[in-house]
Order: structure tokens, then sequence, then C-alpha cells
């Protein structure tokens, strides 16, 4: 599978690269506020969220943050379906 079989969408028509992802979490504790503002402070926070609530952060290798509007479970599950569709496993009624 190409690399482009690797990009998640994680709203609003912005992807991100699953090999790259360390962790989804919720911004709502005061551990992932520190993370964010620490990621602003130093350049590392993507603002995917198209001007909406924050609901999930992605960490990604290399230190950066992005922001997503989509809840931590949602992203995970879209995680979780591509490594599916990469390893060969359709899921009933695709038939593309």
């Amino acid at each position: 599978m190409t690399d482009v079989g690797r990009l998640i969408n994680i709203g609003y028509g912005n992807v991100i690269h699953t090999d790259k992802v360390l962790a989804v979490v919720s911004p709502d504790s005061a551990p992932g506020k520190r993370l964010v503002q620490a990621a602003r402070d130093e350049g590392r926070s993507i603002d995917a969220t198209q001007g909406r609530k924050t609901k999930g952060i992605v960490v990604m290798d290399g230190g950066y943050v992005v922001l997503s509007a989509l809840l931590p479970e949602t992203i995970a599950g879209r995680f979780n379906e591509a490594g599916s569709l990469e390893r060969g496993f359709e899921k009933e009624g695709d038939d593309e």
C-alpha cells in the first residue's frame, strides 16, 4: 500500500499520517492543556479545528501537537479502521 493509504481524516478535510501518531488525548485535563500551551509557545502546534472547539489533541512524533475538533474516540476509531483496511480486511459494504 502507498503512503497515501496511511492518511486519516481528523476533521474538516484535514489529514494526518498514521505512522507519525504517538497518542490521541482529551484537551480537558490539566496535562493536556499544558501540552497544548507548551507546543504553542514553541511553535509546534497545528490547529486543524477550522475555528471550532478543540475536542482532541493528536501528539505526533517530532514533538508536534495537532488540535482537532473531533473527539479522541472518533479519531481512534478512524485510526483503527485505517489499520484494518491496510491489513486487507475491508468493512462490509465497501465495494471500491
